[in-house]
């Protein structure tokens, strides 16, 4: 974006039929529009802000974001002008739909010194989508989210977090013409076939207030924001705001219409930019990573093959571990195929093994080595190819459907009808941890344990 610094920025290629509104949209998110000239003979508009700098951030966020208007970019520079001069009686339309947008965006603003606002507007009118994606198979990265919700308007924040064993983001447009346009199109959608269904509804909050751009969370207008020291807290007053709202949201994804079509977007395309960010890959897509994952950070008096083995087997069928024998706070552990490693590592990376917080990295090994014939290595390496426990080896298997982060709650299955629930519990308590709560349903044979270590 050539030329000096200016409040007006010329806008070209512009698509024939777009509206002044769709305009003005493109800068309320860093400030004031202060006004507007459509050229649109020449397919071309000039749009001024209130100050140089909000003008510098607009062109600086579009400079690494092309935008898009109708799913056609367009090109932002700034101006020769230093303001915009315009006869208001030829542009009677354009000053009139200023003048509407600039009411709305004024009953919109933050609060001065508050974090997150709260307003008269209603939830319709918010430019913040509260999102849960349900029956993730596989993850969803915040560049994933950031690629799909782009094709409806300039995605400014996003926010992604856990809650109720959930992944949930919070995603903030320009406009909340943007977020209409993106819930009505996506909400009840998979991203990938069959899994990652989008529940999408209007949030009550107004702005996020990001405070580290990293993996979990981003301020896409706010590029020298520290990336922190890991997954950064909830803003309390977010958490607060976030807890009080009810919608369709709380429907299980069967009452969601349309929660089995495909998403119109091509997986491949979507899996790609999971892969960029070295989280997700997709049957036929290459992820850019592994089968073999090395962990680390292990507590070595108490791992165990066969304890890597039942932890990574939520995620994957684990073909081969390794506990490396000259540091034996590290391992190696072969999943069946790119997608599960990946998975295992979205999952378990960061969480508490024994102890100790475990990190879980892709390895740059291909395959887990079995040690030599006659060579004894201790019981470090077991060769798990062949265990009748594999829980993904069966196509359309409801397991693929039933993975979730870790957490205090346990659901057992298979249990003979001679146990009793006595029984369960000092099997439980036996191992270290306290049962808080149980149920029992006789019926299917099932029981929910929550835990506490």
């Amino acid at each position: 974006m050539d030329g000096a610094p200016s409040r007006v920025l010329h806008i070209r290629k512009l698509p024939g039929e777009v509206t002044e509104t769709e305009v003005i949209a493109l800068g309320l998110p860093f400030g004031k529009v202060t006004n507007i000239l459509m050229l649109k003979g020449k397919n071309q508009a000039f749009l001024e802000l209130a100050t140089e700098e909000a003008a510098i951030t607009m062109v600086n966020y579009y400079s690494a974001v092309t935008p898009h208007l109708r799913n056609q970019p367009i090109y932002i520079q700034y101006s020769n002008h230093k303001e915009l001069k315009t006869d208001n009686t030829l542009n009677q339309r354009a000053q009139a739909v200023l003048q509407a947008v600039t009411a709305v965006q004024a009953t919109n603003a933050p609060i001065s010194g508050t974090t997150v606002s709260e307003s008269a507007v209603t939830p319709a009118q918010s430019p913040v989508l509260r999102i849960i994606i349900d029956n993730m198979y596989y993850p969803v990265t915040l560049d994933v989210l950031h690629q799909i919700f782009s094709k409806f308007g300039a995605v400014l924040k996003i926010i992604t977090f856990t809650k109720n064993n959930q992944f949930q983001a919070l995603l903030q447009y320009g406009d909340p013409v943007n977020a209409q346009q993106a819930k009505l199109a996506l909400d009840g959608q998979n991203i990938y076939n069959a899994c990652c269904t989008l529940r999408i509804d209007f949030s009550k909050l107004v702005n996020l207030n990001v405070k580290y751009n990293n993996d979990k969370s981003r301020d896409y207008t706010r590029p020298d924001l520290p990336s922190g020291d890991g997954q950064p807290a909830l803003d309390p007053a977010i958490a607060a705001a976030f807890a009080k709202e009810t919608s369709l949201l709380g429907l299980p994804v069967a009452a969601v219409p349309g929660a089995l079509s495909p998403l119109a977007i091509p997986n491949a395309a979507a899996a790609a930019a999971a892969a960029a960010a070295g989280r997700v890959g997709m049957p036929g897509v290459s992820a850019g990573g592994n089968t073999v994952l090395l962990v680390s950070n292990l507590n070595e008096e108490m791992v165990t093959p066969q304890s890597l083995f039942t932890l990574f087997g939520v995620y994957g069928d684990v073909q081969r571990v390794k506990i490396l024998y000259n540091k034996k706070d590290s391992a190696l552990i072969q999943m069946a195929d790119g997608n599960q490693s990946q998975l295992a590592m979205s999952h378990l990376n960061g969480q508490k093994m024994y102890g100790k917080i475990i990190r879980v990295t892709l390895s740059k090994h291909q395959t887990v080595q079995l040690p030599r014939e006659g060579l004894d290595d201790q019981g470090l390496t077991k060769d798990f190819g062949n265990s009748p426990l594999h829980r993904f080896k069966k196509p359309g298997s409801k397991n693929f459907q039933n993975i979730f982060p870790p957490s205090a709650t346990l659901h057992l299955s298979n249990i003979p009808p001679s146990v009793a629930e006595e029984d369960l519990r000092t099997l439980f308590a036996n191992t270290g941890g306290t049962v808080k709560a149980f149920k029992f349903f006789k019926i299917t044979r099932w029981h929910f344990f929550r835990c506490q270590q």
